[in-house]
């Protein structure tokens, strides 16, 4: 009976070697710059902001941490009114540039041709100013007896605006009109630009596709088109409707004592009053809401799929 040989082992240079360990952790090791900055810089003062918010004293005699819950439902109760002004304002900001962004998204996305890069040079011209100067600027735009006011008048539209409460009589400046105004035109780039981004993916043939099975314009619109740009859509509401909420530029300098937000009143209580306390709970139940407000949104829109 013939002996049966063990076919030879490869060289050791052959053999599989496992991955070393040292490069298994180099993801890791290319993430933690960016820990540690969100820790040193959004973890840490959350936590500070946090013991503030349940603090008890004065600047005068120091604060000290005494689990004082109950700041949260004095803010809450007292300030109620400006919470709800915030969500309304930022609400009416988010629509208003998904109105006006979506169409010129869609402008530059299919039909700007060689004109695309000078129309987005202009959407993104806003951001070579400062947005304190923005702001200051819609307080000559609007002023009393200026062309838009004029124009307005003319056209009836402050009739309407006035029986919503929005407007008072002939004057537009220090009027919640003037507030989402400004909201609007502040951050109407950063709804066009994740609709722009989102449309332009959507794939030309698809369109093409649709008119072959007799799809009107608006059908195809609203079958193909706009199914697709809504990681777009949700991407740029939020990025609107976030910091237009906490804003309080805006409110402050187009606005009026009628018109304050939440976030005017959390400045006031750090900087003026010198409330600790009080300012950050109103920054801890403003977050809050802001979370599950964006939680509902991003479960009832149906994707997840963010630009």
């Amino acid at each position: 009976m013939a002996a049966v040989t063990e076919a030879p082992s490869p060289p050791a240079a052959q053999q599989t070697r496992p991955p070393r360990r040292r490069g298994r952790l180099t993801p890791y090791w290319l993430l933690l710059p960016g820990m540690l900055w969100l820790v040193v810089f959004f973890a840490l003062p959350m936590i500070y902001q946090a013991s503030t918010s349940v603090q008890t004293g004065s600047l005068e005699h120091g604060y000290e941490v005494t689990w004082h819950f109950a700041t949260y439902w004095d803010a809450l109760s007292q300030y109620w009114p400006q919470f709800v002004r915030s969500v309304l304002y930022a609400a009416s900001a988010t629509i208003l540039c998904l109105l006006l962004g979506y169409p010129l998204a869609y402008l530059i996305a299919f039909r700007a041709g060689r004109w695309r890069n000078l129309i987005m040079i202009l959407v993104i011209a806003p951001f070579f100013t400062s947005f304190l100067i923005r702001t200051l600027a819609w307080k000559t735009i609007l002023a009393d007896g200026g062309p838009v006011v004029g124009a307005l008048n003319a056209l009836h539209v402050l009739d309407v605006t006035n029986w919503l409460g929005w407007t008072a009589g002939d004057r537009v400046l220090a009027t919640p009109m003037a507030v989402v105004c400004g909201l609007t035109y502040n951050f109407l780039p950063f709804m066009i630009l994740p609709l722009y981004t989102s449309l332009e993916r959507i794939d030309g043939r698809l369109h093409e596709a649709a008119g072959d099975l007799y799809a009107k314009p608006f059908t195809t619109f609203r079958k193909v088109t706009f199914p697709l740009s809504m990681p777009g859509v949700v991407s740029g509401t939020l990025l609107t409707f976030i910091p237009a909420a906490g804003d309080y530029v805006n409110a402050d300098l187009l606005g009026s004592t009628d018109t304050r937000m939440v976030g005017n009143v959390i400045q006031t209580q750090f900087l003026r009053i010198l409330d600790y306390p009080t300012a950050a709970a109103l920054s801890f139940i403003l977050m809050a809401a802001i979370l599950a407000m964006i939680t509902i949104y991003i479960r009832k829109s149906g994707t997840e799929d963010l630009v």
